[in-house]
């Protein structure tokens, strides 16, 4: 614990961000100390260590086997779905890492260059990240569920040297063939990449293409060890997309001094961890979380974490998680949760719980979707120890707001992740603008400058980056969730205000789904809206104007396929209705919100003309829980 209150350190960050930023920097290894905190001088464009130098693979790995954590455990991979363990040392992982970057430069990869990683929950996931990282390239990490023109779009849009991919990710039921989705990608892709480098899994191997795919395991055993490329603080580390109104995805950049300076602090203050010990994030490599605390959060720490191939139920059951816990002395676990509901679910009395001694577990974070009081209460009760809800983003890369369990453990309101965090200047404000009281929803934002770590732009696309969350509000990031604070100055998010819904801590767009399904033959007009789900927090629920002549006859069934196609099994589209109709107001915009709050069994004012209130009516029972 800090000897510092939450007040006093919170209250600093906002009156004195540079002071704050500064002594907060001191974890950093630079190989050029920063002098300047702050560069405001292009506002909306702030930049934090503007002069400084670093390379973040450097202060994840070598810094910790010159410190002396040569021979700690640096990285825990755990599958239940094959069957495989296998620990990394700090030396091991920084030998494995050093070779991939020199597979890497020999490709043609270097500073400023971009490598796509589709990989599954794989140790090589880890390695390709950090070796991006140590070359100064920037990689690009596409979540294995997505389907081939997802990955595809973001090709094109990252213009990756390399693209570094598996033969098949393995689901409890299933192999799932990565290397056909890659292919069909490419084909779909403006650009080509120079190379892909194969990790050929033994369960399922698959046929390289000759001239452009090259084995991973072949390459790394021919290759020498690189040194580490400075980069100034202020270039990238990586692009991670994410899901945009407008169905084309954003490309989040994250840079390196800021990134690394904010999950340092993150992981001292918020998860109260210290170095040598077990973190968890029970996440994928593929999103922000896994990105942050899977792979950076800890090792810049020189903590050891946990990367686990498997699911909260069904590998083999539902304590699943427990079982790692125990087994690996996990002091913080950090999941989603969607896991503790579908936990529940299975073992409702916590009867798996009980099979393992938890008693080094310290304390469970949730995050990714709202955590509801029922989940919490449940969680709590079961495990004995805080169960802290926070909240963030893909494009925050750390808690906006959370209980920072280093510095001070603060009273849990359920329903609620706590407080902002230091550097983040949280406000609640009205259409006009004007500040909400307290207790009164509005749309959650953040005064700019926004604090270390979090993006500075997107990738290729400035005016965007402006257009998407700083327009609205001018001084000020809008977060597109809606809440409020309340009189102790708790904050309450109570859901998106746009067209993105969260499916499993996922976030997708609506309007990508819609895409998919306006591409269907039988399809005149369509709207996708997001609806409550008891296991993963909201699923999309599709409704469909058929054109004339066309038959309803099986068609829910190829859209459902479809959408699994062309998104892939992540956008979990289960149901989609064909409707006579659909409301509108009288620009033609569809009312979404109207029908979104139908679902939620909420009542809706009802449309100003006849004919709009005729349609809702009629889809009224549709929507209804």
């Amino acid at each position: 614990m800090s000897d510092i209150g939450y007040r006093e350190l919170f209250n600093s960050s906002i009156e004195n961000p540079t002071g704050f930023w500064s002594d907060a920097a001191r974890a950093v290894t630079w190989t050029r100390e920063p002098q300047r905190v702050l560069d405001d001088t292009n506002p909306p464009f702030y930049r934090w260590f503007p002069d400084g130098q670093l390379n973040t693979c450097v202060n994840a790995l070598d810094r910790h086997v010159a410190g002396g954590r040569a021979d700690q455990p640096a990285l825990i991979y755990d599958s239940p779905v094959t069957s495989t363990k296998r620990t990394y040392t700090f030396h091991e992982l920084l030998d494995e890492t050093a070779r991939f970057a020199g597979v890497l430069r020999a490709l043609g990869v270097g500073k400023g260059d971009r490598v796509v990683i589709y990989l599954p929950m794989v140790p090589e996931a880890v390695i390709a990240m950090l070796a991006c990282a140590r070359l100064g390239a920037v990689h690009s990490v596409v979540f294995g569920g997505f389907a081939p023109h997802e990955l595809a779009t973001r090709i094109d849009d990252a213009r990756p040297t390399v693209v570094v991919s598996a033969s098949c990710g393995i689901e409890p039921s299933r192999i799932v063939e990565y290397k056909p989705m890659l292919d069909a990608a490419l084909d779909m892709a403006q650009h080509k990449p120079a190379a892909c480098v194969i990790v050929q899994r033994d369960r399922h191997r698959c046929e390289l293409v000759p001239g452009r795919d090259l084995d991973w395991h072949e390459l790394i055993g021919n290759s020498e060890p690189v040194e580490a490329v400075p980069v100034a603080a202020t270039d990238p580390l990586y692009i991670l997309y994410t899901s945009g109104t407008t169905g084309k995805p954003k490309g989040i950049v994250r840079d390196n001094g800021g990134h690394a300076v904010a999950l340092l602090w993150s992981m001292r203050h918020i998860y109260d961890v210290a170095p040598g010990e077990v973190f968890w994030a029970a996440s994928d490599v593929g999103w922000v979380v896994g990105h942050s605390y899977i792979v950076y959060g800890p090792l810049l720490l020189g903590a050891t974490t946990v990367l686990y191939e498997g699911k909260p139920v069904g590998t083999p059951d539902p304590g699943a998680f427990w079982r790692v816990v125990s087994e690996h002395g996990v002091k913080a676990l950090f999941s989603a949760p969607t896991a503790l509901r579908a936990i529940r679910k299975e073992d409702p009395e916590g009867t798996h719980i009980h099979r393992y001694d938890l008693t080094g577990l310290r304390c469970l974070f949730q995050a990714g979707e709202r955590l509801d009081p029922d989940t919490y209460a449940w969680a709590a009760e079961k495990l004995g120890v805080p169960v802290v809800d926070h909240w963030w983003q893909t494009e925050t890369g750390w808690a906006v707001a959370a209980n920072p369990m280093g510095v001070e453990a603060l009273p849990i309101k359920p329903g609620s992740p706590t407080v902002p965090m230091p550097g983040y200047d949280v406000h609640v404000l009205r259409i006009d603008g004007s500040e909400c009281q307290p207790g009164e929803d509005g749309a959650i934002c953040i005064a700019l400058p926004l604090p270390p770590g979090t993006l500075p732009t997107l990738w290729g696309d400035d005016a965007r980056y402006e257009a998407a969350y700083l327009c609205e509000h001018p001084g000020y990031y809008l977060t597109g969730d809606g809440g409020y604070i309340d009189e102790d100055g708790y904050l309450f998010v109570m859901g998106r205000i746009d067209d993105v819904i969260n499916v499993a801590g996922h976030r997708l767009s609506t309007g990508a789904i819609e895409e998919v399904l306006a591409t269907h033959p039988a399809v005149a007009e369509c709207a996708v809206i997001g609806v409550a789900d008891e296991i993963k927090g909201q699923v999309p629920r599709g409704l469909v104007v058929l054109k004339a002549r066309a038959s309803a006859e099986g068609l829910a069934d190829e859209l459902v396929k479809l959408v699994r196609d062309e998104i892939g099994a992540v956008a979990c589209l289960k149901q989609v209705d064909v409707v006579a109709a659909l409301p509108k107001t009288r620009s033609g915009k569809i009312l979404r919100k109207t029908m979104r709050g139908i679902a939620h069994g909420k009542d809706e004012p009802t449309p100003s003309t006849i004919e709009d209130a005729t349609v809702l009516h009629a889809i009224e029972p549709i929507l209804r829980p």
